[in-house]
């Protein structure tokens, strides 16, 4: 998959450097071994790992804009979304594709107490967004700390595993013959006896590398189909 296809003008680098915090973790995700993004909090550093893992998120940009609006008081401020998310190219008419998104991440007991004085920005965010030809959300832990993400970071700990290419190259062909397969059958088909072990292993490392892919948002098990991602 073309995951650097972006049909938008787009900003390419933060607008604003976040400083360190003692109030809240700070730090770096590693997206995809080619760059660093940073995070200000637990909930937004799942928020990358979940759209990391996503074959269609071509880019994230943290912190990518910065606009004034008008507060509940009459006060002028400005306002730095959290991130933009870009999607990747795809086969539909480009009226059909998904727009880039901006988002707010914020956790629930947050917006909930602060919705009526930050609801000014939010909807000078939407006015904003909607100028670029993108859209705007706000995701707090019901969007992001779902089975997806704990399926995610339950692959992640085979991120770093490293078997024979042509092991890998000979299961990803079966696979994309048979079009899908769960993955019990094919730890029987290619990994018996003492290297079943072994093949847990491979299997869940072909997964989290998007070399396969699966439903994301189900529970992973042996009954969990297997097919491989288009133009991969």
């Amino acid at each position: 998959m073309n995951q650097n296809s972006c049909d938008y003008v787009l900003p390419t680098s933060s607008v604003r450097v976040i400083p360190p915090n003692r109030r809240s973790v700070t730090g770096f995700l590693s997206w995809r071994g080619q760059r660093s993004i940073q995070y200000e909090s637990t909930l937004e550093r799942d928020f990358l790992t979940q759209q990391e893992f996503s074959l269609a998120v071509c880019d994230v940009i943290s912190q990518p804009c910065i606009f004034p609006f008008t507060t509940r008081t009459g006060r002028t401020a400005n306002y730095t979304p959290d991130f933009l998310v870009v999607y990747g190219a795809d086969s539909a008419p480009l009226q059909h594709q998904r727009r880039p998104m901006l988002v707010e991440v914020k956790p629930e007991t947050e917006w909930r107490e602060h919705w009526r004085e930050w609801l000014p920005k939010w909807k000078a965010a939407r006015r904003y967004a909607a100028s670029q030809g993108w859209t705007f959300r706000i995701h707090d832990e019901s969007r992001i700390r779902t089975q997806a993400l704990a399926n995610i970071q339950f692959l992640r700990r085979y991120r770093n595993n490293v078997y024979p290419s042509q092991e890998s190259d000979w299961i990803v062909n079966g696979v994309r013959e048979l079009g899908a397969a769960t993955f019990d059958y094919l730890l029987a088909k290619h990994f018996q006896g003492i290297y079943a072990a072994q093949g847990v292993g491979h299997l869940w490392s072909l997964l989290t590398s998007r070399r396969l892919d699966c439903d994301i948002c189900q529970p992973l098990s042996g009954d969990t189909e297997l097919w491989v991602p288009d133009e991969i």
